[in-house]
C-alpha cells in the first residue's frame, strides 16, 4: 500500500511540476486572456446577451458599484492587453491595490456630483463631503484616482513617459531588447568599410569602426620605413593589406533570443552593446542584482541550441566591466592579414622584439613583445593556425631586426614548416631537423648564456639592454630559439630537452636569449609541470578537449575556439586570457619576403651542424653521473656483463640512475643495445681505446 501511495503522490507532484514550470511569458499570456475574456462577458451582460449568470452578475455589479461597472470593463481590457503585448509589465498585488483605489475614487467622484450613481461603494463619498466641501472632496478623490492609475500601470504621468508607455503596448516586440540609441550604434561598430568614402570638406562620421580607421591608415601613401645600417628589410608591399568584412546574422533577433532563453530559465537580464570581431560576435548583458553567474554559464548548451550556433563561449564577467559576454561565431569570418597590422604606428614604434598578434573582439590590433614575455608557448591541434602564428611572429621580427640585432636558431623536427627560412642571414645554423642536433643546439644556447653572463659581469650591467646602450657600435644580439614541434623531441629525449628548456627559461632572459616552443599535442608528457611553470606567456589555439585547454591555460575555453587562428592569449598583461583572431600570412608572401632578404643582404658564415654534435655527446653525460661513470665501466669489464641490476647491487644505486649510466655507455659505443632477454654486447676494444 505504501508503494502505491508513494507512486500516486509522485504522479501528483509531477503534474504540479509541469503546471508550474510554464514559461513566465505563457503565464502572463494566460492571465491577459482571462482578463480580456471577463471584460467581454461583462459587455455582453450589459446588453442581456450573457445568459442568466451574466444577467445576475450585471445586476449585482450595477447595484454594488453603479457607473463603476463600465470603468471596471475598461480597466480589465487595458490590463489584459498590456499583459499580452508588453512583456515588461508584471501583474502584482500592488497593481490590484492600485485598481481598487482607482475604482473607489472614481465612484466617490461620481457619487459626489451625481448622488446614487456610484452604487453601494459610491457611499465612500460621504467621507469626502463630511470633512470637505463638494469641490474640495472632488479634487481629493480625483487625486486619489490618478494615484491609483499610476500604481495599477506602474507608469509616471510625465508626457514623454506616458507616450512611451502607450507606444510600448503596440511596439513592445521591437523595443524591449536594446534601446534605440544602442540599436543605431550596432552597425557602426560592426560594419567595416573597405574604402572610406568621406567627401572633401566634410568631417567623417563621429563613430567610425576600428576596421575603417585601420584601412585609412593603410591607404596612406606615406608609411614610416625602418632603416638599418647593414640590412635591407623587405618592403611592406610584399604583404597584402586588404581588410575583409565579416558576415553576421540578425543582431536584434539573436539578442532577443538570448534574452528570452535566459528569462525562460528564470534569469532576467538587460541586454547591452553588441560587438563584432573578425570571427565572432559578442553580445553583452547585465544580469539582475544578486544573480549567480554560474547559472548563466551553465546554460551554454541551451543558448547554443537556441541560437543554432556552435561552439558558443560565455565570458563571465568581462574583465573590467560588470557585464557578461556571450560570444557567437559569425556566419562568415573576416581574414586578418599581417600586412594590415604592420602599418600601424604602434608596431613601427614598439621595441625590436615586438610582433603582431592579430585583432581582438573589438577589432583593435594587438601587439606583443617577446622581451617582456620573455618566453612563449604555442599549442593547438592540427588546423588551428599554430604554424601560421609562428610564421607571423617570424615575419614581424624579420621586418624590424637586422642580423646584427637578432639571431635565430630554428628547430623543425617535422622538416617542412621552417625549411622555407633556410638561407636567411639571421640564422646562426641551418634549420635543424634532427633530434640529436636539436639537443646540441640547446646545449649551445646554455653555453652562450653562461658566456654572456660573464660578459655582463665584466661590463657591470644587469641585462642586455643596459649593455647595448653602452656598446652601440658592437651590440650583443638577441638570440631566439624556435622549436616547431616539441612532442617529437620529448618522446625521444624527454629528460634532456626538459632540463635544457627549464634552465634557459629560468636564466636566459637577462642575456637576450628567448625560447618559443610550439606543439600540437598539449599533454602533460610534453608540457611538463616544470616547463609550464617557467613559461608563463601562452598562446592556446583550438584544442580537442577541455583537458588539453586546462593543461595549457589552467582553465577551460580553448576547446570552444573556432580554429583558423582563433586563440586565447595569456600573459602577465591580462588578468584573464584574451580572445584574439591571429594574423594571417600566406606561403607566397613568406617566400617572397625570404627571397628578398637573401638576395639583397650579405650572408654571414653559419655554424655547421657537425660542430653541434660534440655538444650533443657531452650533453648526454651530466656532472652527477660523471662521478660514477668510470667506476661503472670498470665493473662491467670485470663482470663481462652489462645490466642495470648489476650496477644497482655494486654501486648501491637506484634503477633510474643505473639505467642512465647504461644509456651513456651505449651512446658512446661501449656496449650494445638491449635485445630482449639477451645480454648486452660489450666492446672491450672501444673501451680500451677510449
Amino acid at each position: 500500500m505504501s508503494k502505491k501511495y508513494n507512486h500516486k503522490k509522485n504522479n501528483e507532484g509531477n503534474k504540479k511540476e509541469v503546471l508550474f514550470s510554464l514559461h513566465p511569458e505563457a503565464k502572463k499570456s494566460i492571465g491577459g486572456i482571462i482578463l480580456v475574456t471577463t471584460a467581454m462577458i461583462l459587455v455582453f451582460a450589459s446588453f442581456n446577451m450573457a445568459g442568466i449568470i451574466g444577467r445576475v452578475i450585471h445586476l449585482n455589479l450595477i447595484e454594488f458599484i453603479g457607473w463603476g461597472y463600465y470603468l471596471l470593463i475598461s480597466i480589465l481590457v487595458l490590463m489584459g492587453l498590456i499583459m499580452l503585448l508588453n512583456r515588461k509589465y508584471e501583474l502584482s498585488l500592488f497593481s490590484l491595490l492600485g485598481a481598487l483605489i482607482l475604482v473607489l475614487s472614481f465612484l466617490a467622484i461620481i457619487d459626489i456630483f451625481f448622488p446614487g450613481s456610484g452604487g453601494f461603494l459610491g457611499r465612500v463619498s460621504v467621507i469626502f463631503t463630511k470633512f470637505f466641501d463638494k469641490i474640495a472632496g472632488g479634487i481629493i478623490a480625483f487625486a486619489l484616482m490618478l494615484i491609483g492609475f499610476i500604481i495599477t500601470f506602474n507608469i509616471p504621468l510625465r508626457p514623454p513617459s506616458f507616450i512611451k508607455f502607450l507606444s510600448a503596448i503596440k511596439f513592445s516586440k521591437t523595443k524591449e531588447i536594446i534601446s534605440e540609441q544602442k540599436q543605431e550604434s550596432v552597425p557602426k561598430i560592426i560594419e567595416p568599410s573597405l574604402s572610406p568614402q568621406t567627401p572633401e570638406g566634410k568631417s567623417p562620421p563621429p563613430e567610425a569602426s576600428v576596421e575603417e580607421k585601420a584601412e585609412k591608415k593603410i591607404l596612406k601613401p606615406s608609411i614610416k620605413k625602418l632603416t638599418f645600417k647593414n640590412y635591407i628589410p623587405p618592403p611592406i608591399e610584399l604583404l597584402r593589406t586588404g581588410i575583409e568584412k565579416p558576415t553576421v546574422g540578425d543582431l536584434r533577433a539573436n539578442a532577443n533570443i538570448i534574452k528570452r532563453t535566459l528569462e525562460g530559465f528564470g534569469i532576467p537580464v538587460e541586454m547591452g552593446e553588441i560587438t563584432i570581431g573578425p570571427k565572432i560576435t559578442r553580445y553583452t548583458l547585465k544580469p539582475a542584482e544578486g544573480m549567480k553567474l554560474s547559472r548563466i554559464t551553465a546554460l551554454n548548451q541551451d543558448l547554443a541550441l537556441a541560437l543554432a550556433a556552435h561552439p558558443l563561449r560565455i565570458e563571465a564577467p568581462i574583465p573590467g566591466k560588470s557585464l557578461v559576454g556571450i560570444e557567437v561565431p559569425n556566419k562568415t569570418a573576416a581574414l586578418v592579414r599581417l600586412g594590415s597590422l604592420m602599418a600601424y604606428p604602434e608596431f613601427l614604434t614598439s621595441g625590436s622584439l615586438a610582433f603582431a598578434l592579430g585583432r581582438d573582439i573589438n577589432g583593435e590590433p594587438i601587439f606583443a613583445n617577446i622581451d617582456k614575455m620573455p618566453h612563449l608557448l604555442i599549442c593547438g591541434s592540427t588546423g588551428s593556425g599554430k604554424s601560421i602564428a609562428l610564421h607571423s611572429l617570424l615575419i614581424s621580427l624579420l621586418y624590424k631586426n637586422s642580423p646584427d640585432v637578432l639571431q635565430l636558431i630554428l628547430i623543425d623536427p617535422k622538416r617542412v614548416e621552417l625549411s622555407i627560412y633556410e638561407g636567411l642571414p639571421h640564422l646562426i645554423t641551418p634549420v635543424i631537423i634532427e633530434g640529436k642536433k636539436a639537443i646540441g643546439a640547446l646545449k649551445f644556447a646554455i653555453q652562450e648564456m653562461e658566456t654572456r653572463y660573464e660578459t655582463l659581469l665584466k661590463a657591470g650591467r644587469r641585462d642586455i639592454s643596459g649593455y647595448n646602450n653602452e656598446h652601440k657600435e658592437n651590440p650583443m644580439p638577441y638570440l631566439i630559439i624556435i622549436i616547431d614541434e616539441m612532442a617529437d623531441l620529448m618522446a625521444a629525449y624527454g629528460r634532456e630537452v626538459e632540463g635544457s628548456i627549464v634552465r634557459l627559461t629560468q636564466m636566459a632572459r637577462a642575456t637576450g636569449i628567448h625560447l618559443i616552443v610550439s606543439t600540437q599535442r598539449p599533454s602533460v608528457e610534453v608540457i611538463t609541470g616544470l616547463i609550464k611553470a617557467n613559461i608563463t606567456t601562452r598562446m592556446a589555439l583550438q584544442v580537442a578537449s577541455q583537458v588539453d585547454s586546462r593543461t595549457i591555460l589552467d582553465m577551460a575555453g580553448a576547446e570552444k575556439l573556432l580554429g583558423g587562428g582563433d586563440m586565447l592569449f595569456l600573459s602577465s598583461q591580462f588578468s584573464k586570457p584574451r580572445r584574439i583572431q591571429g594574423a594571417y600570412v600566406s606561403e607566397e608572401e613568406i617566400k617572397s619576403i625570404t627571397e628578398f632578404i637573401v638576395k639583397n643582404n650579405d650572408l654571414p658564415e653559419k655554424m655547421e651542424l657537425e660542430e653541434i654534435m660534440p655538444l650533443t655527446e657531452d650533453f648526454l653525460m651530466t656532472g652527477e653521473e660523471d662521478e660514477l661513470y668510470f667506476e661503472a665501466i670498470k665493473i662491467i669489464v670485470e663482470a663481462k656483463k652489462a645490466s642495470a641490476s648489476l650496477l644497482q647491487r655494486r654501486l648501491k644505486l637506484g634503477y633510474a640512475r643505473a639505467a642512465r649510466l647504461l644509456d651513456i655507455m651505449e651512446a658512446r659505443g661501449f656496449i650494445g643495445p638491449a635485445d630482449g632477454a639477451k645480454p648486452r654486447e660489450i666492446y672491450l676494444d672501444k673501451i680500451n681505446n677510449g
